[in-house]
């Protein structure tokens, strides 16, 4: 019999349990494709409230600064939308919505939310908020009560609908983290990246960069497609609505517009404009293990690489178990000033986090998961 480590990230089947035992709760049943190898997707409720501002509910419980007789007496919300058959969420504006889900976590048990990756492709800035919590998307052991959702589009206005999922979070027992020297460890047994172009061969350890994080770079190269090369996208500042339910639907070309691989092959960020880039490496989960993507702070500037960061086990595996790893895309939000990359220019880092058992579920096989064969891609919801 094969031990499973006593700390590590939840799995689909232990995820499941959670459930069964009512550690997770919803007001509707909840559905199995909620349910993925390493995470659990969060449903939008019934009803959104637009916020004058963001706010974190330290010292007191969420629910006693949302129910008001009157909003114009508050504080905090302006006013209440009506999610159940759809509502449209305007960019720049702050929203906060009662999710589905609630928690009543055994003792040794945290949780960490993200924002899916479709959530953050799109540019919509979201974060978990929990009761007489300081901070946002670290839920607490043992903690028990309700959970909000906070929601920002940047870039675009959107539609959405009760029973969506945004967010998501991971269950973690004990600490999950590996040391840089497993991480390389790992990459000599079955490789951790790979490069893109021309033979996706694995990277050597003498190229594996590691620092409290594996470091991957940014690809500036890119792909010829009809004739130019793509190395990324930036989001046009004026366009209509996107729906979260109308997938395969929308043009590229009325929300963002190409860029294209330029002579140095460097790229100028302009400050508070969205782009979508892609890494130089391509990047693979063993089934034992999940990962996320951090914050790199190159000391030069304030650079938001991305929004959404969870890879579930077996993210950049073949049908067949072949493993050719599959690229990273980035959600790019430079601040302050205007910022100078270059192709091959080390842009962010992923720490490796211990599954306490393998999924019964890996990504990508049977679960229709839209990113395991990505490259430089935009959200489901346009056009291929």
């Amino acid at each position: 019999m094969i031990k499973t480590p006593a700390q590590g990230i939840l799995p689909y089947q232990q995820i499941t349990k959670l459930i069964t035992a009512g550690a997770v709760s919803a007001a509707v049943p909840i559905e199995d494709r909620q349910i993925q190898p390493a995470s659990f997707d969060l449903r939008l409720g019934k009803k959104a409230y637009r916020l004058i501002s963001s706010f974190l509910p330290e010292l007191s419980p969420i629910s006693s600064r949302l129910d008001v007789m009157d909003f114009y007496q508050s504080d905090l919300v302006m006013y209440e939308v009506d999610l159940s058959r759809g509502a449209i969420l305007e960019k720049g504006h702050v929203y906060l919505v009662p999710l589905l889900e609630s928690l009543a976590l055994p003792r040794n048990i945290r949780a960490r939310a993200n924002p899916k990756s479709t959530t953050g492709r799109l540019d919509v800035f979201t974060r978990i908020v929990t009761d007489l919590n300081a901070g946002f998307d670290e839920i607490r052991s043992g903690y028990s009560g309700p959970l909000f959702l906070e929601i920002v589009p940047r870039s675009f206005a959107i539609k959405v609908k009760t029973g969506q999922s945004l967010n998501q979070i991971r269950f973690v027992r004990g600490q999950a983290g590996s040391t840089d020297a497993t991480v390389q460890a790992l990459h000599r047994q079955e490789p951790l990246l790979y490069h893109n172009q021309p033979q996706r061969k694995p990277l050597s350890a003498k190229e594996l960069r590691t620092d409290r994080g594996l470091f991957l770079r940014i690809d500036l190269r890119g792909e010829d497609r009809h004739g130019a090369t793509v190395i990324g996208y930036r989001a046009k500042k004026n366009s209509h609505v996107i729906d979260l339910s109308k997938i395969g639907y929308y043009a590229a070309q009325d929300f963002w517009e190409p860029l294209y691989r330029h002579r140095q092959d460097s790229l100028l960020l302009e400050p508070e404009e969205f782009y979508i880039l892609a890494s130089k490496e391509r990047i693979s989960v063993p089934p034992d293990y999940a990962a996320e993507m951090v914050a790199y702070e190159a000391a030069c500037g304030e650079l938001r690489t991305h929004y959404a960061g969870f890879f579930d086990p077996g993210f950049g595996y073949g049908l067949d178990g072949e493993i050719a790893g599959t690229q990273v895309v980035l959600e790019v939000r430079p601040h302050d000033v205007p910022f100078l990359i270059h192709d091959g220019q080390t842009f962010f880092k992923v720490m490796y986090d211990r599954m306490i058992d393998v999924p019964q579920r890996l990504y990508g096989v049977g679960l229709g998961s839209s990113y395991q064969r990505q490259g430089l891609t935009l959200s489901k919801h346009f056009k291929v």
